[in-house]
Formats: C-alpha cells, sequence, structure tokens
C-alpha cells in the first residue's frame, strides 16, 4: 500500500494516544474504529473521514479543528470559524433548533462584517482619486 502523505497526521495521532496513556486498542475501540484501521492511520497508510477523525479526538479529548488541520482538511486560518461551529453544536444546554437558529445568526454577522470591510477597502481606495463630489463643482465665491 503506498502512503498517502499523511504521515504527520499519522505520527501526530500517535503522540496524542501516548500523551493520553491508550493503546492503540483502546483509542480504536472508544473511537468505534478497527484496531488495523487505526493502525494504517497512524503510519500514514490510510487517511481518514472528517467523522472518522471527530470519533478520534473525542476519543482523545482533543479538539477535532486540530486533527482536521493536522489532515489537510482545515485551512489554519479558518480554524477559529470552525471552532466557533463546533462549540454550538457541542454545547448540551440548547436545543438543535436553536442551535441551528444561533449558526444562522452568526453566519449572517459574518457576511455583513465581510460586507462592511469589502465597502470600507472600496472607500480608501477611491478616497484619494480626487472623485470625491467636492471634486466635480467648480467653488465661486
Amino acid at each position: 500500500m503506498a502512503s498517502l502523505n499523511v504521515g504527520n497526521l499519522g505520527e501526530y495521532l500517535r503522540e496524542q494516544r501516548r500523551q493520553a496513556q491508550l493503546s492503540l486498542r483502546q483509542l480504536a475501540d472508544a473511537a468505534g474504529v478497527s484496531n488495523p484501521y487505526l493502525s494504517q492511520i497512524e503510519r500514514g497508510l490510510r487517511k481518514p473521514s472528517a467523522d472518522i477523525l471527530q470519533q478520534l479526538a473525542k476519543a482523545l479529548r482533543i479538539s477535532a479543528e486540530t486533527l482536521y488541520v493536522q489532515a489537510g482538511i482545515l485551512d489554519e486560518r479558518d480554524r477559529d470559524e470552525v471552532e466557533t461551529r463546533a462549540v454550538i453544536l457541542a454545547d448540551p444546554s440548547i436545543n438543535e433548533r436553536q442551535k441551528q437558529v444561533l449558526l444562522q445568526i452568526y453566519e449572517s454577522f459574518r457576511k455583513e462584517n465581510a460586507l462592511d470591510a469589502e465597502a470600507e477597502a472600496t472607500a480608501a481606495a477611491g478616497s484619494g482619486s480626487g472623485s470625491g463630489p467636492d471634486d466635480a463643482m467648480p467653488h465661486t465665491n
């Protein structure tokens, strides 16, 4: 079997498993995956899905987003947004409908702020061009 260039993920998982003082079998059982499959992930022979990474993260009690970054699924700069969403979804004190509403509000704020930032950048770029409303009218006394 050829390596899928996920060795960094495998090494990282192995290190996290050792720090948690779990055997390969214990982690596989806790994450709901087979022992051979987990071994192949750790050796860089298999690339797990996001769902499997989430199960492994839960079993290791670490952030799933950290594993997503290690696996190349998530870009480091997207991490904050994903972590915020994960915290909302994991909150046991609110129900599923409330979680979805909160995520919709969060997304609308993000879009609004992106549009505001774009408008500010456009205004800043146009302010130095001499095409403002005062420049079009001649001044008379």
